[in-house]
């Protein structure tokens, strides 16, 4: 079910999901947290609803999409209310603000929050300098922004760890999870040597090879090198590879095309691993089971190197738990 309410106001929103509510029982029960969207008007905004009404599935919650409209036009608020089929498991509330009001959603969000339930930020597109002194920012506790959308992801990144606060975070660390998870498998197996150097190779813009460079270098505690390197698979992903030295030999976890790579561990055989580039929908989800801050991904970004090079590990972070 959608509902339109053109040139309302946030009172005539909230009186018509009581109404809803009313006639239809089937909204804002049982959600356990708020998913703020701030994103321009258009094509990405309805991009980034799909996406969230896919996650709501494993995170029922209630979606409140500040599309910002054309700034020239005159003050004017347009509601959407979605429901039902078309909102998932969440119930979506598309505010899209023209004119002066198109840079107000701090405030025309605060009614139509959800009383004593969490709340998600989370940019799609351009973020804020700083997340968390941005208006609706600073009244959740957890924000997401995505660095991928970015001219320069790799710079935009950078420009975020400069202001990182607690409970910030990037799609750009979700999109990372498949490579961790591997890369700890393959040191939770016998012999059990310390790993000496590691080395990352990527895309020369990939804020995603960075944020790994940092993570192996704040969990290892050595020296991570940063290299460029071409990228098989398309859109693969941004990672070509990834090497662990250690005494006995060399594990090495290799891209080989957009869905899988190669895995190479002294004395085992070369065995082909799946390794997919996850969707925004899986990133999402991913950032949504956690409500408080990361304290590892403000390790990998605190580590990640500043320049294009090494990064060196802090032997204090080392932990088994790469």
């Amino acid at each position: 079910m959608i509902v339109d309410l053109p040139s309302t106001d946030t009172s005539a929103v909230n009186r018509t999901m009581v109404d809803l509510r009313e006639s239809a029982g089937a909204v804002a029960l049982g959600r356990v947290l708020t998913l703020i969207i701030i994103t321009e008007d258009g094509p990405d905004a309805e991009a980034a609803i799909q996406a969230a009404n896919d996650a709501s599935r494993e995170h029922p919650c209630r979606v409140l999409v500040l599309a910002r409209g054309v700034r020239r036009a005159a003050s004017r608020l347009d509601a959407q209310i979605r429901i039902g089929g078309d909102a998932g498991a969440s119930e979506v509330i598309v505010l899209r603000m023209y004119g002066p009001l198109a840079d107000q959603g701090g405030s025309i969000v605060v009614p139509l929050l959800l009383p004593d339930a969490p709340i998600v930020a989370w940019w799609p597109g351009e973020a804020p300098v700083s997340p968390s002194e941005d208006p609706v920012g600073s009244v959740a506790g957890r924000r997401i922004t995505d660095v991928g959308s970015a001219k320069s992801p790799s710079k935009a990144l950078a420009k975020l760890r400069q202001r990182y606060a607690p409970g910030d975070t990037d799609l750009a660390w979700s999109r990372i999870t498949s490579w961790r998870a591997l890369l700890t498998a393959a040191l939770d197996q016998p012999p059990h040597d310390r790993v000496t150097r590691a080395a990352v190779g990527g895309a020369p813009d990939s804020a995603s090879a960075d944020l790994l460079t940092g993570w192996l270098a704040s969990r290892l505690g050595c020296p991570v090198s940063r290299t460029t390197r071409d990228v098989p698979g398309g859109q693969g992903g941004q990672i070509a590879m990834v090497r662990l030295e250690r005494a006995n030999g060399s594990i090495e976890l290799v891209r080989l095309d957009a869905k899988s790579a190669m895995l190479s561990q002294p004395g085992q055989p070369d065995r082909r691993v799946a390794l997919s580039r996850r969707t925004t929908r899986e990133c999402l989800a991913e950032e949504l089971r956690r409500l408080d801050p990361d304290d590892i991904y403000a390790e990998a970004i605190e580590a990640m190197p500043t320049a294009r090079g090494r990064s060196k590990g802090t032997p204090t972070a080392a932990k088994a738990d790469a």
